[in-house]
């Protein structure tokens, strides 16, 4: 059995949702994992923020205007009689409920709620679309298998254990539709993985059921070896292990959430990057093995903040790293780089909520100097230590650019440098000249 999962604009308009079965082949065991449809999150989220403000009015005009877009919606895509009225059925059922929420308290908990309607909805009309057809389809709700543990990690052998007796129970089908980026937390709450959590949800059914492939559809051909929107003729890349995809993942190649390489990896599924506007396309294949001696691509991430902790303490001492870190820890912040001399220690962080905490705390070990508005510019490929060359050609496309910071060699993959934001389309530019031309 494969995962195919299709993106927010994949399933963009009624036209696109009609053309999946272009990509969809109904006579092969496969489980189509869909987002919501582009947009609607976003509209999700302004819902829940003003019922969360306790601004009723804003939040129920806000539920109206999207409702009436889905009356479009399934008017185009459900024009016979019978079909639409059970499209109708169900944006009713989901807009009533949020329309209701006006009226009540309003929480996390049913902000987590709203969060999860669009993929409820888009999962249902496609499932009535396919029945409109004549195409057999069955539509497993994530919320019975997809789950998160105490420590809001996926629990695969729960979705195991769950899903198998569902595919069991309608072994005659092999066309199966379910709902990417929502689950229930530990304490059986409505949940999602986050934003652009549809990938994970794909690589974790697929390391669930132990699928032949995992297939994520976007609306671009494979990973490409810069970003297109910055750079002009990227090209994309053919193969990647998981290791250099999942380092481009993390450091802004958009295509692939972060977190969703790691199941695949675990559980040694192949996964293929694909593209819904043009099916033929090769793509990026992700497995185990990698292409040797070539660097692969350079990725750029935004929202940088760089932190310096200067303190003569740290000379010849132990445990100076480990309470730094701690603080990171309390305040649940992750580092992204570390770079280390006999009495500094710099990194980077991107999530900034809890900064204030953590200077103070910091300024306890000796003088914190904080830097905002950079860009940790990667560049990945094989650096293994037997490597020679690749380095000295990442520096030399840069040798015009202030650096920040500089890791290399914490992995056998990736070179990542610190620049000022202002810096970055130059660097990626210029970067491309050097490596690719």
């Amino acid at each position: 059995m494969k995962i195919l999962k299709f993106g927010g604009t994949s399933v963009g308009s009624p036209e696109r949702m009609t053309k999946l079965l272009d990509i969809i082949n109904p006579n092969e065991e496969q489980i189509v994992v869909l987002s919501a449809v582009s947009g609607t999150t976003n509209s999700l989220v302004e819902i829940a923020t003003h019922f969360l403000a306790g601004d009723k009015k804003k939040g129920s005009e806000a539920v109206e205007n999207l409702y009436q877009k889905y009356k479009t919606f399934v008017i185009e895509l459900l024009p016979a009689a019978e079909f639409q009225e059970q499209g109708n059925e169900v944006i009713d059922y989901h807009f009533n409920f949020l329309a209701g929420l006006a009226n009540d308290i309003f929480t996390s908990i049913e902000e987590k709620v709203v969060l999860a309607q669009g993929e409820l909805l888009s999962t249902n009309l496609y499932h009535i679309y396919l029945k409109s057809i004549g195409v057999p389809s069955v539509l497993l709700p994530a919320l019975d298998f997809m789950k998160t543990d105490e420590d809001n990690e996926p629990d695969i052998p729960f979705t195991t254990k769950h899903l198998m007796p569902l595919l069991e129970q309608h072994k005659d089908n092999k066309l199966f539709i379910t709902q990417g980026y929502i689950c229930r937390n530990s304490f059986g709450e409505v949940d999602n993985l986050r934003r652009g959590g549809s990938d994970y949800t794909a690589s974790l059914l697929g390391a669930a059921i132990l699928a032949e492939e995992v297939q994520i559809w976007t609306d671009i051909d494979g990973m490409h070896n810069n970003d297109p929107r910055i750079v002009k003729g990227t090209k994309p890349i053919a193969q990647l292990s998981f290791d250099e995809a999942a380092e481009l993942a993390y450091f802004g190649a958009k295509i692939l959430h972060p977190q969703s390489v790691f199941p695949a990896q675990k559980y040694k599924i192949p996964v293929r990057l694909l593209n819904t506007m043009e099916p033929s396309a090769a793509g990026t294949l992700i497995t185990h093995n990698s292409e040797k001696g070539k660097i692969k691509s350079i990725a750029a991430k935004d929202g940088i903040t760089a932190i310096r902790i200067q303190s003569s303490r740290m000379l010849l001492a132990y445990g100076f790293l480990r309470r730094v870190f701690e603080v990171f820890e309390r305040y649940k912040t992750p580092i992204d780089m570390i770079t280390t001399s006999e009495v500094a220690v710099s990194l980077t962080i991107d999530e900034t909520a809890h900064l204030p905490q953590i200077i103070e705390e910091l300024e306890s070990f000796g003088t914190v100097e904080v830097d905002t508005n950079h860009s940790i510019v990667c560049v990945v490929g094989d650096f293994g230590s037997e490597k020679h060359g690749f380095a000295s050609r990442v520096l030399e496309g840069l040798k015009h650019i202030p650096i920040r910071m500089i890791s290399y060699g914490g992995s056998n993959y990736n070179v990542s440098l610190l620049i000022l934001s202002e810096y970055k389309t130059e660097a990626l530019r210029s970067l491309h000249n050097r490596l690719f031309e």
